[in-house]
């Protein structure tokens, strides 16, 4: 199958014409103009039609005389544009096609159709399986209401000269009726929404970068996703971060991120992604890196969790934030508490985050007194025993790391001591890293990015 995406865009597209947001103006600058999300399978079927994409269509020099079938999601004004139907009946009023989709949509394209045109109306409610000319299709439930509870639906395409592919948009996280009927489908592409990107506070009927990986995840544990299927992000808004921040949230993920007008051969090989395996996510205090660290393994079904900073008693502020580490961890990672790190990840089975390097120094100098006369040679042991132990490893691994050398000079021989130790450790774990992040004020700046062959 061949896919066109005529538009990747949320309802207001990407950018928003009245907003001038960071988000918004960069994508403007960049002439990153996202319309509002469809796809010409074939140039036969068309997976939503909203006001925009006939034009859309014409801008990606696709032509729709040929199509015969049109695929609703649902009601609402970005998926259902009726008039193209009128102005598909003004050339070709003798040729058939079918408009597929749940009867509220439906519904809202009956007065665009002449009472003599070959169009055929075709209800359908999750459950339902059609056949349209080689094609063979699904509905499936979506988590999405446009006007009642269960009136929008994703489909499951298969054709029947090979390749098939999941249409999920719009939805939230996926209910568990589509999960069981999707078990062990091997899609060859999914595309799959993800429209409130950093904002998790604007309901479920959308993803966000919290639930998409959650999503992608269950769907790689019923054998739905496997790690040759392709898997398009689509849906965007403002509320993501700009294309090339996102395409680097979505990498590790497994998903991309593609332009209005990308075409998409289902059933052939996906594109190679980076296998980055291990990555040291750098930053300053409060900097947003351990968020950014734990969103890089957040479409893993097990991590463990190295807290190297354990409890410090006491000290009521500390708990406090190991207490908030703790909540936003999904509930399928395991949390090791420990400074012995070259133990642990020499006996990882799982993909390991290790937060943080500066507390893992910490608490190996206390270990081995140094401040009061103890041995600094069993440190740098200690120091050479981990960088061995990350090299070795055979799982991926993400660690976190303070750039201290960017501050202000430590007023006391033993913190210029920790800082200059700090930052050998941090340029020692670096050199057997294949992707690096430094996270300012929350904005990740890849420095070194993983292999993409």
């Amino acid at each position: 199958m061949e896919v066109v995406l005529l538009g990747t865009g949320s309802a207001d597209g990407w950018p928003n014409p009245f907003c001038v947001c960071a988000s918004c103006r960069t994508a403007a600058a960049r002439g990153e103009i996202r319309g509002q999300t469809a796809a010409l399978i074939d140039d036969v079927l068309l997976l939503d039609c909203g006001p925009e994409v006939p034009r859309a269509a014409v801008r990606a020099g696709r032509p729709l005389d040929a199509v015969r079938h049109i695929l609703f999601t649902h009601a609402h004004p970005d998926h259902v544009g009726p008039a193209a139907l009128l102005f598909r009946a003004w050339v070709q009023r003798d040729r058939p096609l079918d408009v597929v989709g749940p009867p509220e949509a439906l519904d809202l394209c009956r007065d665009w159709v002449g009472p003599d045109d070959p169009v055929r109306f075709v209800p359908v409610v999750p459950g339902d399986r059609i056949v349209l000319n080689g094609y063979e299709v699904r509905v499936l439930e979506a988590a999405h209401t446009a006007i009642r509870d269960g009136d929008s639906v994703l489909y499951d395409i298969a054709a029947s000269g090979g390749g098939r592919l999941l249409w999920a948009t719009d939805t939230g996280p996926l209910p568990s009726s589509t999960l069981d009927a999707v078990r062990d489908a091997r899609y060859d592409a999914v595309f799959l929404e993800e429209t409130f990107g950093t904002r998790t506070d604007l309901g479920a009927g959308h993803h966000d970068l919290t639930t998409f990986p959650r999503t992608v995840v269950a769907l790689r544990d019923i054998g739905a996703v496997t790690d040759a299927t392709d898997i398009v992000a689509v849906h965007l808004s403002h509320y993501n971060p700009p294309t090339s921040e996102l395409a680097e949230r979505l990498r590790p993920w497994g998903a991309r991120v593609v332009d209005d007008g990308a075409v998409v051969r289902v059933g052939e090989p996906a594109p190679r992604r980076g296998t980055s395996s291990r990555t040291l996510v750098l930053g300053g205090a409060r900097a947003g890196k351990s968020t950014y660290a734990e969103a890089l393994l957040a479409a893993e079904p097990r991590v463990t969790y190295l807290a190297t900073g354990g409890m410090q008693e006491g000290d009521p502020e500390w708990a406090e934030r190991v207490a908030l580490h703790r909540e936003r961890r999904p509930s399928g990672w395991t949390t090791v508490e420990t400074t012995d790190v070259a133990a642990a990840l020499a006996d990882a089975r799982d993909p390991v985050l290790l937060d943080c390097l500066g507390t893992w120094l910490t608490g190996r100098l206390d270990h081995h007194r140094v401040w009061t006369g103890g041995d600094w040679g069993a440190v740098d042991a200690d120091v050479a025993d981990l960088v061995a132990a990350w090299r070795a490893a055979r799982v991926p691994i993400v660690a976190v790391s303070n750039e201290v050398g960017s501050g202000v000079v430590p007023s006391t021989p033993a913190g210029r001591r920790f800082r200059d130790l700090l930052g050998r450790v941090n340029s020692a774990v670096v050199a057997e890293c294949e992707s690096v992040v430094l996270v300012v004020a929350g904005v990740p700046t890849p420095l070194r990015s993983g292999p993409t062959d």
